[in-house]
């Protein structure tokens, strides 16, 4: 039997994808172990998982050291190379400063035979080069593999210099890898009907598709208030962009109860934007909500095009209305609308005229409901956390991934 360190950052959508695959690999008799915010993983991955710390970045992670799970706290209008730079030089460098004494305390305390490291846990992969460790990049999104920065040279070259500061002061003298694509073996959480072509990655990526586990769930829902005769729609902006999102929230909701005698909507509302109502038939807001739960049910999502919630509601074959604001965002509704399984409104523009109408499209046209459901049946056919733990088992034997020789 092998033993597997899973390196993550600070971010609730980074750690679920793995908590399946943590699962699978004990199941199987491995030993597993976490490094990161001890308080996050717990609640996600369960009470008893093994965790060695691993300091943050100070206040400006957005959590606090509480273990929240946000990304770093940014201006809610702040969009594009801006918020790119504000995420890497005010998150993700320090992050990985700050983690890299956590990571080489773990792997010597855990001694594991290969590292699993997420994207924006840079600090893993680093450390598993310097010290020689076989590692796999766990990559919750495909935007990566696009290449989004290639049309932006001098964007591509600043990022490129901040890597190669970061590498020599926390990973190996002279080292060359891309922390955010192993040479072994990255494990991609959807498939290539759904991300498209593939610029970067190559032959080491492993398609998985998305790595679903039970996680724990809110408190108790008011399942009673759900209206079976109506088609349910979901409406969630993520966990980290709560901040930025009430305009939007209370725009959706207005085209929600333009439709309400075909319609219901859910919305997670942390910030309690919507004013909810126990007593409302039309929209059923909650600060937290059974997202996998709900959408077994749905008929439609609309949300903010993050991955996880992208391949979430896709795994269930239901369509989606996105609204991307930053990051990966735009290149996830890219693919989504590239495969046909979903339409894209303009975050900071769309109102309720136009959110209505772009439900109206995903729930009333049968080549919509088609590709989502066609994308659904490659990720079920992708194997999920079974399929990843399979190549991290060879990675650990042999040390190298699919594409190696060994």
């Amino acid at each position: 039997m092998s033993a597997f360190l899973l390196v993550v950052p600070p971010l609730v959508g980074h750690v679920n994808p793995l908590v399946g695959v943590a699962s699978e690999l004990a199941a199987r008799g491995h030993r597993v172990a976490w490094a990161g915010d001890p308080v996050l993983v717990r609640r996600l991955a369960g009470p008893d998982a093994a965790v060695h710390p691993c300091a943050r970045s100070g206040p400006e992670d957005g959590g606090g050291g509480g273990g929240g799970g946000t990304d770093p706290v940014r201006p809610p209008g702040m969009r594009g190379p801006e918020a790119l730079r504000f995420l890497w030089e005010r998150f993700l460098v320090p992050l990985a400063e700050a983690m890299a004494p956590g990571v080489r305390e773990a792997v010597g305390a855990f001694r594991p035979d290969a590292v699993v490291a997420d994207q924006q846990a840079l600090a893993g992969a680093l450390v598993a080069e310097d010290l020689g460790i076989p590692w796999a990049t766990s990559a919750t999104t495909s935007a990566e593999f696009a290449d989004a920065l290639a049309p932006m040279p001098r964007v591509a070259a600043w990022n490129d210099a901040l890597l190669s500061g970061l590498r020599r002061r926390i990973g190996r003298p002279g080292g060359r890898c891309d922390p955010r694509f192993s040479p072994h073996l990255v494990l991609a959480f959807s498939t290539p009907e759904l991300a498209g072509p593939v610029l970067r990655g190559g032959e080491r990526i492993a398609w998985v598709g998305p790595s679903l586990a039970a996680r724990p769930r809110p408190a108790a829902f008011p399942w009673e208030r759900l209206d079976p005769g109506r088609a349910l729609v979901l409406v969630t902006l993520g966990t980290a962009n709560a901040g930025a999102g009430g305009r939007f929230l209370a725009e959706a909701a207005a085209a929600v109860r333009a439709r309400a005698g075909a319609v219901q909507g859910v919305f997670a509302d942390p910030d309690g934007v919507l004013g909810a109502r126990e007593d409302d038939p039309d929209v059923v807001a909650l600060p937290f909500v059974p997202q996998l739960d709900l959408l077994e049910r749905a008929a439609a999502a609309v949300c903010h095009a993050g991955h996880n919630t992208v391949c979430e509601a896709l795994w269930h074959g239901v369509p989606l209305v996105m609204a991307p604001i930053r990051d990966d965002q735009p290149v996830v509704a890219a693919q989504v609308e590239g495969c046909g399984a979903g339409v894209r409104v303009r975050f900071g523009r769309a109102g309720a005229a136009a959110i209505g109408a772009a439900l109206d499209t995903v729930l009333g046209e049968p080549r919509i409901r088609a590709a989502a459901a066609g994308v659904s049946a490659a990720f079920r056919a992708a194997g999920g956390a079974a399929a990843a733990a399979d190549h991290l088992e060879r990675l650990a034997r042999t040390g190298a991934g699919e594409g190696e020789d060994g």
